[in-house]
C-alpha cells in the first residue's frame, strides 16, 4: 500500500483518489506538484477545513470543489497548500550580493541619469519578510535613495499572505535575523490586537514596496525590466514544464545583465541556458 492509499484510523477517511483529485487540481491551478509523500501535509491542512465547513468526509469536499458554489473554496485550497516558510535576511548571502554588487553596478550604470531607476521583484514573497529585507538593504546602503525611482514588487499566490505582508506586522521574535542597527532604524515595537508584542515595519520601507497577488503560471501584467528577481524556494513546487515557463519569463523581464536569486535547493541546470551562475544560487542573465 502506498503513502497515498487509504489512510485508516483518521477522523475523515482520506483515500488515494482524494489525494489524486486534490493534487491534480492544485497542479492545474497553481502548477504545484504534490508528490505522494505530501499526503500527510495535505490531510492535516484540509481536515481542519472539513471541520470548519462541517462536511462529513472528503467526498463531500471534493464535490464542493467541483461545484459552481466552490469557486471561493478553490482559493482557500490554494492558500492552504502553499508553503509559507520565510524569515528576515534568510540566505543572507543574497542580500550581501544585493548591497555589495548589484546596487553599486546599478549606480555606476546610471551615473549620468537625473532620476536613476531601480526595479526589484520578490516573486513568492510569502508573508513579506523577503521584500522588507530587500527594502532594508536599499534604505541602509543608498543614502541618496530618495533621488532614485526605486520600487520593489512583491507577489504571492496566497492572498492571505499578501495581506499579511502588506500590514508589515510580525511576532516580536521575528526580529532576530535583522542586524540590530538596521532593526533599530527601520522597525519599531508595538502591540497587536491580541495585546502581544509585535515588530512593525516603518513607513519608509512600506513606501518602497507594492504587494500584489499573482499566480506565476498565469498572465503577468508587469512589463519590467527588473534589475533583480528573487524567486527562492518556489520553483521546487513546480514540475519541469512549469519551471521552464517561469524561468523563460524571468529572463524576458530582466535587464540584459539582471540577477536572479534562487533558493538554496534550486538550480537552473537542465532548465535554462539564458543565465550564467555567478555565486551560490545567484544567476545573471546572459
Amino acid at each position: 500500500m502506498t503513502a497515498a492509499s487509504t489512510i485508516s484510523r483518521r477522523e475523515f477517511p482520506f483515500e488515494k483518489r482524494h489525494f489524486a483529485f486534490i493534487a491534480g487540481l492544485i497542479h492545474q491551478l497553481a502548477g504545484i506538484h504534490l508528490a505522494e509523500h505530501k499526503v500527510e501535509m495535505v490531510y492535516s491542512r484540509l481536515a481542519r477545513r472539513l471541520r470548519d465547513l462541517r462536511l462529513k468526509d472528503f467526498d463531500a469536499y471534493c464535490t464542493l470543489l467541483e461545484s459552481d458554489e466552490g469557486a471561493a473554496e478553490v482559493g482557500y485550497l490554494v492558500n492552504a497548500l502553499t508553503t509559507n516558510l520565510t524569515s528576515f535576511y534568510r540566505e543572507s548571502h543574497h542580500f550581501d550580493h544585493l548591497g555589495r554588487t548589484l546596487l553599486p553596478e546599478a549606480r555606476e550604470r546610471q551615473a549620468q541619469a537625473s532620476k536613476p531607476r531601480l526595479r526589484i521583484w520578490s516573486a513568492g514573497c510569502s508573508s513579506g519578510q523577503e521584500p522588507y529585507t530587500i527594502a532594508m538593504v536599499l534604505a541602509s546602503t543608498m543614502p541618496d535613495l530618495r533621488r532614485w525611482d526605486a520600487r520593489i514588487l512583491a507577489t504571492d499566490i496566497d492572498t492571505h499572505m499578501v495581506e499579511t505582508a502588506r500590514r508589515g506586522l510580525y511576532a516580536a521574535d521575528a526580529a532576530t535575523g535583522i542586524p540590530p542597527s538596521v532593526r533599530d532604524r527601520f522597525t519599531h515595537r508595538t502591540r497587536g490586537e491580541d495585546g502581544e508584542p509585535k515588530l512593525a515595519m516603518d513607513d519608509e520601507l512600506k513606501r518602497l514596496i507594492t504587494f500584489k497577488p499573482l499566480n506565476l503560471l498565469e498572465h503577468w501584467p508587469m512589463k519590467g525590466p527588473f534589475d533583480a528577481i528573487f524567486c527562492r524556494n518556489v520553483l521546487i513546487y513546480f514540475d519541469r514544464v512549469g519551471r521552464t515557463q517561469v524561468i523563460e519569463n524571468f529572463a524576458r523581464l530582466l535587464t540584459h545583465d539582471g540577477y536572479l536569486y534562487l533558493g538554496h535547493s534550486e538550480s537552473l541546470y537542465g532548465v535554462s541556458n539564458a543565465f550564467r551562475q555567478t555565486g551560490p544560487t545567484i544567476y545573471r542573465r546572459l
